[in-house]
């Protein structure tokens, strides 16, 4: 295997050339991810608290360090997902971060749902970008463009290139009348 066609998997989203699944897409990964440097922001503006009562709290060890790098993974994987570079490993990261915090709110109030669901919905929106990628709409799908000319198809490179998918609707709407 090849040093090109190994970045190219790893960069390459699974694509669905269907214009306003890709739009979602990329809305849900902008707002997930301006959302998750907010939760990034707060543990830094009190660092030592976060890690007395959450990661101490699970007898995790390097409650301080552990607490760095909870924030940092949230303050640099969003932003990555957010323009869709790197969205893969980024929300992986993130995604770990989330089953930390799950694990967390199970042993302060067992399976309770309302206690659970931000961070159970963080985690599901994060397992699906890491599992399927960023999408057609992202620094990634560019990146494999330009690595790998064929790795998409002619309809998938017309969405992610809007210009020309806006033309062709354009064209469409004028044939039907």
């Amino acid at each position: 295997m090849t040093t090109n066609s190994l970045i190219t998997k790893i960069f390459r989203p699974n694509v669905t050339p269907n214009f306003w699944q890709q739009t979602s897409w990329a809305i849900l990964r902008a707002v997930v991810g301006i959302m998750m440097i907010h939760n990034g922001l707060d543990k830094l503006a009190n660092i030592e608290s976060f890690a007395q009562a959450y990661v101490a709290y699970m007898g995790l060890p390097f409650p301080i360090f552990l607490s760095y790098v909870a924030a940092f993974t949230e303050l640099i994987g969003a932003p990555l997902l957010i323009i869709g570079l790197l969205v893969r490993p980024a929300a992986f990261g993130l995604f770990a971060t989330m089953c930390v915090a799950m694990y967390h709110h199970i042993l302060v109030a067992g399976l309770s749902i309302p206690y659970l669901e931000l961070s159970a919905i963080y985690a599901a929106c994060f397992l699906f970008f890491t599992i399927n990628g960023a999408g057609l709409f992202s620094s990634d799908a560019l990146i494999t463009n330009w690595l790998d000319k064929t790795a998409f198809s002619t309809q998938a490179k017309r969405i992610m290139l809007l210009e020309k998918s806006y033309s062709s609707a354009k064209a469409d709407k004028i044939v039907s009348k």
